[in-house]
């Protein structure tokens, strides 16, 4: 069958391809081809993409793992996870050992450390000269800082977690990617052995105290390696993508630069328009049970992909959908944390940290820009988290 192959052609790193568009205003629930040569149900309308986050029906584990479809050769969200029977358990047992570990009450202590950080790191890039990437000078060293901070991983080691972390999201080399991981979760293992003995005031060593004895320092290690990746790579994007929006966007960057208490609200903006690496896909869910929605019949085992950065540009949730905004009125909450009891946990984190910058940048650098166009950024497509590979500026 002659189906629309992904990833879709993009006119640049700030637009949604037009296919997407086409998928959302006539065919919301279509029949697609993902990057491997299988076949998927992809999802591009706001409100359907919502109901299925929630949606018990779907989920990570399908009934026979070993069959069903893939999205990449990716080792982390490339393909199905194992654990079908046990799938709904498994996930409640995780959120209870990570939940607490964001709490509100670390959050705000957390908060006046990641604002010192920023400002660091603005003091430093104000002493340079520019062009400057600040990719390398802002968004990559403040969240490793921050979850080096909350895990307690030693930030002398970025370089080498960075390369790992690089390996395991590569979407076109399962062997790199897989020996990445594994080589993360290794490292995370040696660092849970020290706390063992030294504990500190962070999340691995809290972990340790865990006393029911349902954690293992591999179980700890792998949970780890997933907090270590997943709370830096992705913030790192974010920043990258908000200060380009915002500088494609001048009347919005001078408004925020004017007036840093239109962060918060910045921020959600950025958030809704920031394609990471689902910007051009979806995130991979499967039926879990045969089910009918969008007007077709959605088999058990069948493949579905939530595209959250086209629904959260849906004309039907959002005026004007592809404006930037800062002042939008949040009557549509977007969907780049989920929904529902999948929710991302660091979400919290991650507004703190884009809040701090986003207050600050502007305010520092009022007169920042570009120092290449917009067509020239270089897009990380061979990573599951995407992003760019610089952001030069100058001021």
């Amino acid at each position: 069958m002659d189906l629309p192959t992904l990833p879709f052609d993009r006119p640049n790193v700030l637009e949604l391809a037009p296919k997407m568009r086409e998928l959302q205003a006539s065919d919301p629930v279509a029949r697609v081809r993902t990057a491997t040569g299988d076949e998927a149900w992809l999802v591009t309308r706001y409100e359907d993409v919502k109901a299925l986050f929630a949606d018990p029906r779907l989920g990570r584990s399908p009934p026979k793992p070993d069959e069903a479809a893939r999205v990449s050769e990716s080792a982390l969200l490339g393909g199905a996870s194992d654990g079908f029977d046990t799938e709904d358990t498994d996930h409640a047992l995780l959120r209870s050992r990570l939940v607490p570990r964001f709490s509100a009450r670390r959050m705000r202590l957390l908060r006046s450390r990641v604002e010192s950080m920023v400002d660091e790191l603005l003091d430093v890039l104000n002493g340079r000269t520019p062009p400057v990437d600040l990719h390398e000078a802002l968004a990559f060293p403040l969240p490793v800082l921050v979850i080096c901070e909350l895990l307690g991983v030693p930030y002398e080691d970025r370089r080498y977690f960075r390369e790992l972390s690089t390996g395991m999201a590569d979407l076109k080399d399962n062997a790199l990617s897989a020996g990445s991981f594994e080589k993360l979760i290794g490292y995370v293992r040696e660092l849970v052995g020290r706390k063992r003995v030294e504990p500190g005031s962070d999340m691995l060593s809290e972990l340790l105290t865990i006393e029911d004895g349902s954690l293992t320092d591999d179980d700890i290690a792998g949970l780890g390696a997933i907090v270590l990746f997943a709370g830096h790579e992705t913030t790192v994007v974010r920043i990258d993508l908000g200060t380009l929006l915002l500088l494609s966007n001048p009347d919005q960057y001078a408004a925020l630069a004017r007036d840093p208490a239109l962060a918060p609200a910045a921020v959600e903006e950025i958030l809704r328009l920031g394609m990471g690496g689902g910007g051009n896909g979806g995130l991979l869910r499967y039926a879990r049970t045969p089910l009918e929605f969008g007007g077709v019949r959605i088999a058990a085992g069948d493949a579905v992909l939530l595209a959250v950065s086209t629904a959260n540009q849906d004309a039907s949730a959002f005026a004007e959908p592809a404006r930037m905004d800062i002042g939008r009125p949040q009557t549509h909450p977007h969907l780049s944390f989920g929904h529902g009891a999948r929710y991302c946990i660091g979400a919290a984190l991650a507004r703190i940290e884009l809040t701090a910058v986003f207050e600050r940048l502007g305010a520092r650098f009022p007169s920042l820009r570009l120092a290449v166009p917009v067509s020239e950024l270089k897009w990380r497509s061979h990573l599951l988290t995407g992003g760019l590979a610089e952001l030069p500026v100058v001021w």
